[in-house]
C-alpha cells in the first residue's frame, strides 16, 4: 500500500490543480462582494448565492489540502540530493503557510455564506474585510515556498531549469498589483512537476524490475 502512495504521491499535484480552477472559476462566476462593501449588501449577497460560495470555498480549501501532499511528494523528490535537504523542507514549511492562510479565508468566506441571515450588518462588513484583505499569511507562504522551491529546482538535475524560474516569479508577483498571476503560475507549475515527477518515478520502477 505504501509502495502503492508513493507511486501516485505526486499526481496530487494535478488533484490540488483541478480542485483550485474550480474554486477559483466559481469565485470568479459568483462575483463576490469587496472589502469597501456595506454590511447589509455583504448580508444580502450572501443570503442570496451562500450556496455557491460554499461550493466555492470548500473547492479552494481541498484545493490547498492536496497542495501539502504534493509539495511533500516534491520534497521526498528533491531531498534524496542532499544538499537539497534544507530547501525542501523550506518549501513544505511555506506551502503549510500558504495552505494555512489560504484555508482561514476560505472558513471565512464560509461562515458569511451560512450565518449570513443571523449577523449584524457591522459583523458582516468585518468578516467580509477579512476574507478580501487578510492575505499576509498566504502571501508569505508563496514567498517562501516560490523561493525555496524555485533555488532547489534550480540546484537539481532533475527537473528543467525554467522551472525554477517560474516557482521564483510566483513570489515576486504575490507582492505586485497582478498578484493574482501568481496563482496561475502556481497551477501550471504544479501540473508540469507533478507529470515530470510521475513519470520519472515509473523510470525509476522500470529500471529496478529490469536491472
Amino acid at each position: 500500500m505504501l509502495r502503492d502512495w508513493r507511486r501516485w504521491a505526486p499526481l496530487t499535484g494535478l488533484v490540488s490543480a483541478v480542485f483550485g480552477i474550480a474554486g477559483a472559476a466559481v469565485e470568479i462566476v459568483g462575483n463576490a462582494p469587496g472589502s469597501d462593501t456595506s454590511g447589509k449588501d455583504v448580508i444580502a449577497f450572501y443570503v442570496a448565492h451562500g450556496g455557491t460560495q460554499q461550493l466555492g470555498s470548500a473547492l479552494l480549501a481541498l484545493a490547498f489540502a492536496f497542495l501539502i501532499f504534493f509539495v511533500g511528494s516534491l520534497r521526498a523528490h528533491l531531498r534524496q540530493t542532499p544538499v537539497l535537504e534544507a530547501l525542501s523542507t523550506v518549501a513544505l514549511a511555506g506551502a503549510v503557510l500558504e495552505t494555512a492562510g489560504q484555508t482561514m479565508g476560505a472558513g471565512v468566506v464560509w461562515t458569511l455564506a451560512q450565518d449570513a441571515g443571523h449577523l449584524d450588518p457591522s459583523a458582516a462588513q468585518a468578516l467580509n474585510a477579512l476574507s478580501n484583505d487578510a492575505v499576509a499569511a498566504n502571501t508569505a507562504g508563496m514567498i517562501v515556498f516560490g523561493i525555496a522551491a524555485g533555488l532547489a529546482v534550480l540546484r537539481s538535475r532533475s527537473f528543467p531549469r525554467w522551472l525554477g524560474w517560474i516557482a521564483i516569479a510566483m513570489a515576486v508577483l504575490v507582492v505586485t498589483p497582478a498578484e493574482s498571476l501568481s496563482f496561475v503560475a502556481l497551477v501550471v507549475w504544479m501540473v508540469i512537476v507533478s507529470i515530470l515527477m510521475w513519470i520519472r518515478d515509473r523510470q525509476e520502477v522500470t529500471t529496478a524490475v529490469t536491472s
